[in-house]
Formats: C-alpha cells, structure tokens, sequence
C-alpha cells in the first residue's frame, strides 16, 4: 500500500498546518508569538522571520536596538530592531526562544492590499522553517513541521 505525503509525515511526528494562497501567489500562515494570534506570508527566501514595527505592542515583544540593515521586497537598508526570546506556535509546533527582526512593513502591505489582499503582521522566514524541520506542500496548502 501506498502511503500519502501526509500520512507519512504524520507517522514521521510531523503535524499539518493549512496555508491560504493569495492573490499575490503568497502563502500565508497563522501563527501565535507571545500568546497572540497574527496572520503571516510564508517566506523561504527571507533568512529571518519578521514582524512590523506596529507589532510591538500586540505580540508583547522586548526589542532591542540592531545594527543589522534589512533588504527585501523592493526595499534596501531599512533600519531594524531586534526581539529575542519569543515564544512562537504555528498550529502544534512550538518554539520559546525565537529571535524576530522587527522592521517596517508598509511596503510589503501595500503590495498586498493593492492587489486585494490581506496586510499581514509579518514574515514566518526561513530560521523558523528551518527549526521546524519545515515541508511545504504546494499542490494541497499544507506546511508540516516536526515537532
């Protein structure tokens, strides 16, 4: 017999977590840090995992200065701050000592609203996929993360 993706994964200790594709061609994510909820674009391309700088408050972060400069979606060399020690949670999957770059965000929501999709409160990058051991996959809107 034949076994799905799925059900390997899932003997595997993996759990599933449903993407919604937009109409930007991104996956987004739900994800929970500091006990509150938020909506996220899956990134494998971005080294860190984001949030923006409005989100400070409601993810209940300690942020930190940073030197480092971030690039990406069309912009380069915006200034950062750094939150360490995070607890994330995307469905099942659970990390408590996640670093977030904080940096704005307002280019990357435009984008999205002017193609009518929902602003997002960050970016779930490739650190915590990496963590996660992360599977994307495509064809049915799944991530699975071992836990």
């Amino acid at each position: 017999m034949t076994k799905t993706l799925q059900q390997f994964l899932i003997a595997k200790g993996y759990i599933k977590v449903k993407l919604h594709l937009t109409k930007t061609n991104h996956f987004e994510v739900k994800a929970t840090i500091n006990g509150r909820k938020g909506l996220f674009i899956l990134d494998t391309g971005a080294s860190s995992s984001c949030v923006g700088f409005e989100a400070i408050e409601t993810f209940k972060l300690h942020v930190e200065d940073s030197e480092i400069k971030a690039a990406g979606a069309g912009a380069v060399n915006m200034d950062t701050k750094m939150s360490i020690k995070n607890k994330v949670k995307i469905g099942k999957w659970r990390s408590n000592k996640t670093a977030l770059i904080l940096f704005n965000l307002t280019h990357v929501n435009t984008a999205l609203t002017n193609h009518k999709s929902k602003p997002v409160d960050g970016i779930i990058g490739a650190d915590i996929l990496k963590k996660g051991k992360a599977i994307i996959d495509y064809e049915k809107k799944h991530l699975y993360l071992k836990l």
